[in-house]
């Protein structure tokens, strides 16, 4: 990359940069989740749930009851009970979203509309930004493996933050890719690493391709059906695209508001980060440099992947955009030294949670979307 293109993204993430030093090991791990982590007596959670009323529930998740609450300084938070194989209560604090998560907006009908295309561009470019945090910015690097319309929260001001870090993975700096058992969520996984468990940066790359395309769409990539010759989104969009007709896929909802150019590019690229070949899918960065600087022109994507599709290894191509980005590398292998950054999309479940590659042997088993 060019010394003005490391400028230009030191710059966007300028106020978010940490002098922090990354070069972690295993043994620091316990500590940068301990840093990360928020701790609140138990009479402060009790007064701002008050005494978990039954009107400040919000649902039953898998692990317990949510409570909503408000502290004294006037933010609001979630509470989440768990109970479950413990004669000791325990309770997760999180950040309180107002517009919950993507999929109850994008999917159910009559709520659509809320979404105009400014509002959607803004969630892609929010995610981008949120995984390029996690992939170069945090203390150490982390693949989220589960990125998925469910676990996009949107708050008040429309802020997507990623959430649900229950299958996440430390990714320490001299590692390329690890093999692991299958931990995700069908429709969104990639190929390469549904049929043979291999997980890389570009694990993370290819589910959010897929929500950049439902979001375009207003489609589940899971239970899609909306032509019978297409097996799924992936293969629909594909198959309009390269007749020339990919602005058919655009959910009728955003005809108000559409700007045809910079949805063309986003499908453009919502196919690049799809792609069968892990290797020419793009990293988040140069897909956080593509969406700030929306380039006229983008490398042609290959067939997109899917559980089934096979696909050739190839060679490195050529750039994405101008002088730029001279190749498509493998993008597998992290530098976690690249950016010293936070992002404005947060996570709103820490890293306490997350474990080491080494001691992590078991992952969940996939779900449905």
């Amino acid at each position: 990359m060019s010394n003005k293109s490391k400028n230009f993204l030191q710059n966007l993430l300028k106020p978010f940069t940490s002098n922090s030093n990354r070069g972690q090991t295993e043994e620091d791990l316990e500590a940068i989740a301990a840093q990360e982590q928020k701790q609140f007596p138990f009479e402060i959670i009790k007064a701002a749930t008050k005494d978990f009323h039954p009107t400040n529930k919000l649902g039953q998740g898998g692990f317990g009851p949510v409570y909503k609450g408000k502290l004294n300084d006037g933010r609001e938070i979630a509470v989440k009970k768990l109970a479950h194989g413990s004669t000791q209560e325990k309770l997760l604090v999180y950040e309180y979203v107002a517009n919950e998560s993507l999929d109850k907006l994008l999917f159910k009908s009559g709520s659509q509309q809320v979404l105009d295309w400014k509002r959607r561009m803004d969630i892609i470019t929010g995610i981008a930004k949120g995984l390029l945090y996690l992939h170069e910015g945090a203390h150490t690097c982390v693949i989220h493996r589960d990125i998925k319309a469910s676990n996009i929260l949107l708050d008040d001001k429309w802020v997507p933050k990623i959430a649900d870090f229950g299958m996440a993975r430390l990714f320490l700096e001299d590692q390329s890719h690890v093999n692991t058992r299958v931990a995700g969520t069908n429709g969104y996984m990639a190929p390469e690493y549904l049929m043979h468990g291999d997980l890389s940066l570009k694990v993370d790359v290819f589910s959010f391709g897929v929500v950049v395309l439902e979001l375009i769409s207003g489609q589940k990539n899971l239970t899609f059906n909306r032509d019978p010759n297409s097996r799924n989104l992936l293969e629909w969009v594909y198959r309009l695209y390269k007749q020339g007709r990919s602005l058919e896929i655009v959910d009728h909802t955003l005809t108000p508001s559409t700007i045809p150019d910079e949805i063309a590019m986003c499908i453009q690229l919502g196919l690049l980060c799809t792609q069968a070949d892990p290797a020419l899918r793009p990293n988040m960065k140069q897909v956080v440099l593509i969406l700030s600087k929306k380039p006229s022109t983008l490398e042609e994507p290959t067939r997109p992947g899917f559980p089934g599709s096979r696909y050739r290894t190839r060679r490195p191509t050529a750039s994405l955009t101008s002088g730029e980005f001279t190749s498509h590398s493998s993008g597998s292998t992290t530098n976690t030294n690249t950016v010293n950054s936070s992002i404005t999309v947060t996570a709103t479940e820490r890293t306490s949670g997350l474990t080491s590659p080494k001691l992590d042997t078991h992952g969940k088993r996939p779900t449905q979307g």
